[in-house]
């Protein structure tokens, strides 16, 4: 495993309304070419179908979700666009 998909980052977004927790988690993806795994922490109860909807469209894989008392836990595993192969 890479260290880039051992990596993982946290979107703290507890207290955030939607669309909150899908805009930093799309900034985080975006900026931090190093995250390969990013867990999202929401308290918004919309998150549990914003994250996995977003994940659809971006190309991610949804990991699931946990539930951690006053918040919930979403993983996402980021997907990179991989370099075509150059012919020799």
């Amino acid at each position: 495993m890479s260290d880039a998909a051992a990596r993982v980052a946290v979107v703290d977004a507890r207290g955030l309304r939607c669309p909150l927790p899908v805009i930093r988690l799309a900034q985080l993806v975006r900026d931090d070419p190093a995250a390969g795994r990013v867990t999202v922490l929401a308290t918004d109860p919309a998150a549990a179908h914003d994250i996995p909807a977003w994940c659809r469209l971006r190309g991610h894989r949804y990991l699931g979700a946990r539930d951690e008392g006053a918040h919930t836990a979403y993983d996402v595993e980021v997907v990179r666009p991989t370099a075509p192969a150059t012919a020799p």
